[in-house]
């Protein structure tokens, strides 16, 4: 049971990756052997995560202009901290800034790791072994944890929330309408510069496959993203929608929610889909999975570990961007395929769906023919057979009615997703 009295401030990062790989140790201080009531100190734009976290009792919103000291606001914001009694201030940000309000606001505790010299300001100074803990994950949940424990190699996996139906409020919020087809969600941006990005022609290849399978396509990203997203919906076509910078972080999650497999670059939006638990694929090139992976097991990850990466530059340093550029669509293809053998019948919708409105099409989905001749096998040799498709009442009920020939006794409809 959490004490009232026990409270813990998390200062958080500023970049949405590291915020929902944060969330593990919220959990981890949250339900810890001793629980504590988690506020969030945290921007703007990372608001909209912290409300999908349910172990985040309240989330406090930082006014400060990025960049900027901002002394007598921060002075301000740390005497209104003050007054909510906070026994710890764990600080995951390396600056100085970060470490300021937490010292300013007197909370007893101050943990962190020293970063840029942050000697008084934190009074609980932690360090890592790199090769002991080479995940970012590890070294946050640490963090959580008293000085003295032993290293932590298992933690809660970050877990977001989105309620079901949200996709279609917000495709109609902007104009769309929500296609009953599989979904693929492209997210072709990575804020840190373009030695994170795969080619928007890498990704147009790619979801042209999928289109000719009978799937529809979402882009989703930020303004800056807008560009690549328009570039790869001309090329894909009209079964391609781009939403780039057309729906803030909270609606993108909705979104992501929705997808039947995500491919996406080492970015925010990567973390956000693992959190969803959606099957993704993971293109790494200037970045090191090593570090900061998709915390999923649905999650594929692509690296041609060439020798000059990771570099962790913005921008290739050698001015080719090989580690993108020479991996190909067929392998970000071949991880959808292997993500989709390894989901549950009740995730698998994709065959029975487009046999039922396009049954050419299901002949290009991976073993479909061997999947149709068993469904006749079945049939014929009066073998039962489960089969599970999404979509609301009435659309599954003409789907019972159009599929009754799988059937033996008949066909029955249950919740979604079943027990």
């Amino acid at each position: 049971m959490v004490n009232s009295q026990d409270k813990v401030l998390i200062v958080g990062p500023s970049w949405v990756g590291d915020m929902v790989i944060a969330h593990s140790l919220i959990q981890t201080v949250a339900k810890g052997d001793r629980p504590a009531r988690v506020s969030v100190l945290a921007p703007t734009s990372i608001a909209p995560l912290l409300s999908r976290m349910p172990e985040v009792a309240e989330t406090i919103v930082t006014p400060f202009i990025h960049g900027r000291l901002q002394l007598s606001a921060r002075w301000r914001l740390a005497r209104t901290i003050r007054q909510m009694g906070f026994r710890q201030a764990i600080i995951l940000p390396g600056s100085l800034k970060a470490a300021l309000i937490p010292f300013l606001a007197g909370i007893p505790q101050r943990t962190g790791f020293l970063g840029e010299k942050r000697y008084g300001f934190l009074n609980d100074i932690r360090s890592f072994n790199p090769q002991q803990t080479p995940l970012a994950v590890s070294r946050f949940v640490q963090l959580g944890l008293p000085a003295e424990s032993p290293l932590k190699l298992d933690y809660p996996p970050p877990h977001l929330t989105s309620e079901p139906g949200r996709a279609a409020q917000v495709l109609q919020s902007i104009g769309f309408d929500l296609l009953d087809l599989p979904t693929l969600v492209l997210c072709p941006g990575a804020e840190f510069g373009p030695a994170k990005r795969w080619p928007a022609q890498s990704f147009a290849a790619v979801a042209k496959s999928k289109v000719a399978e009978g799937w529809q396509v979402w882009v989703i990203g930020n303004n800056a993203d807008q560009l690549i997203g328009e570039e790869i919906r001309a090329d894909v076509g009209p079964a391609c929608f781009n939403l780039a910078g057309q729906t803030p972080l909270d609606q993108a999650i909705d979104l992501i929610s929705a997808a039947t497999c995500v491919v996406t670059n080492d970015s925010g939006l990567m973390h956000v889909a693992a959190a969803l638990n959606r099957p993704l694929v993971a293109v790494f090139g200037s970045t090191s999975p090593a570090l900061t992976p998709p915390l999923s097991a649905d999650a594929e990850i692509i690296s041609l570990e060439l020798d000059c990466s990771p570099c962790f530059k913005r921008s290739c340093p050698l001015q080719h961007t090989h580690c993108l550029t020479r991996l190909q669509p067929e392998q970000v293809l071949d991880a959808m395929a292997r993500l989709v053998r390894r989901q549950p019948l009740w995730r698998q919708r994709t065959l029975l769906h487009l046999y039922n409105q396009r049954p050419n099409a299901a002949d290009s989905l991976p073993h479909a023919a061997d999947q149709r001749s068993s469904l006749r096998r079945c049939r014929i040799h009066w073998i039962p057979y489960i089969a599970s498709t999404g979509g609301s009442w009435p659309q599954r009920h003409r789907r019972r009615q159009s599929l009754q020939w799988i059937f033996l006794g008949g066909s029955r409809i249950c919740r979604f997703p079943p027990d």
